[in-house]
């Protein structure tokens, strides 16, 4: 199950973030993609920053001022031979979206 800790995008970083990535529109608010949490940090994607394999997410803790942060994409692959990857970073903490996406479907069934 994903964070349902969502954050505003400051405007300042929303500029910045554009001028980082292709990017003709960042969202003004960002939903953590991470496992469900409340404790530490929070990551919202924003976009691709550009570079193949990163990406250019906004972090943020609690309440505290949110920053932007350039993340390689996670290399790891759901079992199989069609398998999912995951869409979070590398090293992120927790579940891959493949296993929230898989944890959510059986809780329908």
């Amino acid at each position: 199950m994903r964070c349902a800790h969502w954050r505003r995008v400051p405007l300042d970083l929303a500029g910045e973030a554009l001028k980082k990535s292709a990017a003709k529109y960042i969202d003004r608010a960002v939903q953590c993609q991470l496992s469900a949490h409340d404790e530490g940090e929070h990551f919202g994607l924003l976009t691709d920053d550009g570079a193949y394999g990163t990406a250019l997410w906004l972090r943020w803790y609690g309440t505290d001022e949110a920053e932007l942060v350039v993340r390689s994409d996670c290399p790891v692959v759901a079992p199989g031979p069609d398998g999912e990857g995951c869409c979070l970073f590398a090293d992120h903490a927790q579940h891959h979206t493949w296993e929230d996406a898989l944890a959510e479907a059986s809780c329908t069934g």
